[in-house]
């Protein structure tokens, strides 16, 4: 099986919140190829809204980002719960979507956390067909659109500094510093 090697990678993350507050949050995105920043969007999405997956296509297409080849997230939600659909992004935008965690995530506490929230009966369904949670690289995984080995490449390759690939750590620096005017904590 030839792997693909796939280059000029955006990066999703939320900016910092006050949860419970309701309302728009800032969502950045980068675009890197390999670990060289190149482009820098910026949207926004409703706390534990249902939104992110068509603000992430949009802001790629909108933007005229044709040369986007993958989209990495950390972790399947933004802004709380509002949860990306990773399949309907893949397809929408024609192109492999994974999402990263450093950590197994405690789904039974998540799931329960979920079911606070509005629709959370469509959101849990929408995690549900992100498929399994996979190690990969030294971290966990869902995928859409690429085999685990090409999973595997990707992360490799745009990894500098650290575990997480080089998109999602500029995209939370930028998220946070230009939300709270300077960048704390690990990406």
């Amino acid at each position: 099986m030839r792997i693909r090697r796939i280059s000029n990678v955006i990066g999703f993350d939320d900016a910092p919140f006050e949860r419970g507050m309701g309302g728009k949050v800032a969502l950045v995105g980068t675009v890197c190829s390999g670990t060289r920043l190149d482009i820098v969007v910026r949207g926004h999405v409703e706390q534990d809204g249902s939104d992110a997956t068509g603000v992430m296509a949009e802001l790629v297409k909108e933007n005229e980002l044709v040369h986007v080849r993958g989209v990495l997230m950390q972790g399947i939600t933004v802004a709380g719960f509002n949860v990306v659909d990773i399949n309907a992004l893949a397809e929408e935008l024609g192109v492999p979507v994974m999402v990263v965690m450093r950590k197994r995530p405690k789904m039974q506490k998540f799931l329960a956390a979920l079911e606070q929230v509005k629709s959370a009966r469509e959101k849990r369904s929408v995690i549900e067909r992100a498929g399994p949670i996979e190690p990969c690289a030294g971290l966990w995984v869902h995928r859409a659109g690429l085999s685990l080995e090409e999973g595997r490449e990707l992360i490799e390759r745009t990894t500098l500094h650290g575990a997480i690939p080089e998109p999602l750590r500029l995209a939370h620096i930028i998220a946070g510093g230009t939300t709270r005017g300077v960048s704390r904590g690990r990406a």
